[in-house]
C-alpha cells in the first residue's frame, strides 16, 4: 500500500490546521483556566474531520465553483475574525475585577448550575470557531478538499486519515501544554500579552481575507 497520501495528509493538513488562529486561541484559553481543555480539543478535531471529509470527497469543489457562496463565506470571515479580534484585545485591556461572591455561601447547585452554564459555553464557542469560521472552511474544505479530492480510491481515505491525525495531535497537544503551562500563562502580564497577540492574528487573516473579496 502506497502511504504518500496519508504523508501528505498529515504535512499538509498540519500547515493548514495549526494556523487556524481563533481555534488556537480559543484551545489556549480553555487550557490555561483548565475548565473542559480536552472536551474543547476532541471538539474541534470533530469539526475539522466533518469538514475535512466534506472537503475531500466533493464539498470543496462546490464551494470552490460557487462564486456567490465563496464570496459570502469570505465576508463573513472577515467579520468574524474582526469581531474575535477586538473581543480579544478588549479581554487584555479590562482589568479584573474582583469577585464579591463568598465562595463559601455557594450551594452544591449553584456550583453544578455554572459548571453547566460553563459547558455549554465551551461547545458553543467551539461550534462557532469551527464550522461557523470560514477562515476553517477556507483552508480545510476548500484547499485540503481539493488537494485530497484529486486522489483516487484508498489514496482519498489516506489523506484524508493523515490530515485528521494532525489535527489530533495539534489540537490535544495544544490543549494539554496550555493546561501544564497555565500557572504561567494565567498570570495578567502573559494573559494579557496572549491576547494582544491573538488579536493582532486576527486582525491580520481579516485583512489577508480581504484580499480574496
Amino acid at each position: 500500500m502506497n502511504f504518500l497520501p496519508l504523508a501528505q495528509g498529515f504535512f499538509l493538513g498540519g500547515s493548514m490546521i495549526i494556523p487556524i488562529g481563533a481555534q488556537n486561541a480559543f484551545i489556549i484559553n480553555q487550557g490555561i483556566k483548565r475548565q473542559f481543555h480536552l472536551l474543547a480539543a476532541t471538539l474541534c478535531i470533530l469539526g475539522d474531520v466533518l469538514l475535512i471529509s466534506l472537503g475531500v470527497f466533493g464539498g470543496g469543489e462546490i464551494i470552490a465553483s460557487n462564486e456567490t457562496l465563496s464570496f459570502l463565506l469570505t465576508l463573513f470571515g472577515i467579520l468574524f475574525l474582526t469581531g474575535y479580534g477586538m473581543l480579544s484585545f478588549r479581554s487584555a485591556f479590562t482589568p479584573a475585577l474582583p469577585s464579591k461572591i463568598d465562595s463559601s455561601a455557594c450551594t452544591k447547585t449553584d456550583k453544578i448550575d455554572k459548571t453547566d452554564r460553563t459547558l455549554l459555553k465551551v461547545v458553543i464557542t467551539c461550534f462557532a470557531v469551527t464550522l461557523l469560521n470560514p477562515h476553517a472552511y477556507i483552508d480545510t474544505v476548500v484547499i485540503l478538499g481539493g488537494v485530497g479530492g484529486q486522489f483516487l480510491g484508498n489514496g482519498k481515505i489516506l489523506f484524508t486519515l493523515g490530515c485528521i491525525i494532525a489535527s489530533t495531535c495539534w489540537f490535544y497537544g495544544l490543549s494539554i501544554s496550555a493546561s501544564k503551562m497555565s500557572h504561567i500563562l494565567s498570570k495578567p502580564k502573559v494573559k494579557k500579552g496572549i491576547d494582544i497577540s491573538v488579536g493582532i492574528v486576527m486582525l491580520l487573516i481579516a485583512i489577508a481575507l480581504t484580499q480574496q473579496l
